[in-house]
């Protein structure tokens, strides 16, 4: 690509001449930031960058779960972070699946609210017994965030309905829902531009410097001025920000060819979140397995493995569509950005450098809510 030192002078005008503000990716939180600076400064000239030819981390490659905690990891969050941080994050998850809905439209987003379920086998029989007393209190707690009265409920016939093999009961949930990745993420982009803010794809930032009221961003293409920048590349942040609490932590994704007669229909969760699976477009649609390696999946590289892989396809043959003919259409990894605490990073990292990163695989749910809380910290930092 042309450095920036040999565009025209028309290029230049639009994409780098007194720009007051820069956002470091154009995913889910980057456009949302945005979007809530040109609604607070109409007259700015706001410029997205990003690496890829498509949003480079999670955004475009995630499942499209509208989640925000199946029980048992809810309870598994427990006992990692305490009571306090895990409905202060749930309550952000649901207000900030809300602002998505708000923001776009369910039929622009395809947001179809099938509920979810949590699936035990007989290997998860002990934690389902350790979260079902519980589950009062949870319905107690979700209801005063939601206002929805028994969200959490077992459910013993998830099995039979589906036609899974070796699931023993559920838990299900009734307020979760899934949309559409990729028609959420041309809904957001046809949003910027119709305000114009201008998006450049294949710059990838490098480096960033603040001198008194100047940020300099190092480009593969050479160097961008502003007056102010959020950082909005969440599971690639360690790169910019290698002072935050943020790794990468990869997601591996599969999805079948068309299935005549697919039954499932909904979002299920397996072994406290880490494995997920849905329909879509009659195919399913798993993912996960992190736990089964988190050293070798803490990484940016967007590739899949064959041992990831091989255990997707154990648990698609045997549990999800046992004795039927499936043909695997696709393959593929994103990248979330995960940390010691649940709660994203949203702050000034130094004068005029902001940044809206570690979104813990929450993506769906919470990034309108942190690029819109974002675009409001840059503009009332004027």
């Amino acid at each position: 690509m042309q450095s920036i030192e040999h565009w025209s002078y028309w290029e230049r005008k639009n994409y780098s001449f007194d720009v007051d503000f820069v956002i470091i990716g154009a995913g889910i939180v980057g456009y949302n930031t945005a979007l809530q600076l040109r609604r607070r400064n109409p007259k700015a000239k706001i410029v997205v960058i990003e690496r890829g030819l498509l949003p480079s981390g999670a955004s475009t490659k995630n499942a499209g779960f509208a989640c925000f905690g199946s029980a048992t990891e809810l309870f598994d969050d427990m006992n990692t972070f305490g009571p306090e941080v895990v409905w202060e994050t749930v309550e952000m998850r649901w207000k900030g699946l809300r602002a998505l809905r708000k923001a776009h439209g369910d039929a622009a987003i395809d947001f179809q609210p099938n509920g979810s379920w949590d699936l035990i086998t007989e290997q998860e029989i002990t934690v389902f017994e350790a979260v079902v007393p519980h589950l009062d209190e949870y319905n107690y707690r979700i209801k005063c965030i939601t206002g929805e009265s028994d969200v959490y409920r077992v459910d013993d016939s998830v099995g039979d309905v589906f036609g899974f093999q070796g699931i023993q009961t559920s838990i299900r949930n009734i307020l979760e829902g899934q949309i559409d990745t990729g028609k959420m993420n041309t809904s957001l982009y046809q949003q910027v531009t119709s305000v114009d803010i201008r998006v450049l794809f294949g710059v990838h930032a490098l480096s960033v410097h603040s001198d008194s009221d100047n940020i300099s961003i190092e480009t593969n293409l050479g160097i961008l001025h502003c007056k102010k920048v959020a950082i909005c590349t969440n599971g690639f942040a360690r790169h910019l920000l290698p002072e935050e609490d943020v790794s990468p932590a990869r997601a591996q994704v599969l999805i079948t060819e068309p299935i005549r007669d697919l039954a499932v229909k909904g979002t299920f969760h397996y072994q406290t979140g880490y494995y997920y699976f849905r329909n879509i477009d009659n195919r399913i649609l798993l993912g996960g397995g992190r736990n089964l390696d988190k050293e070798g999946e803490t990484t940016t590289e967007m590739i899949t493995t064959d041992f990831i892989m091989r255990n997707l396809e154990k648990f698609l043959h045997e549990v999800i569509l046992p004795n039927r003919e499936i043909s695997i259409s696709m393959r593929w990894a994103g990248v979330m950005g995960v940390g010691g605490s649940k709660r994203p990073i949203l702050k000034e990292i130094r004068r005029n450098v902001y940044c809206g990163v570690r979104l813990g695989g929450m993506g769906i749910a919470i990034g309108t809510l942190v690029g819109q809380e974002l675009g409001d910290a840059i503009s009332e930092g004027m």
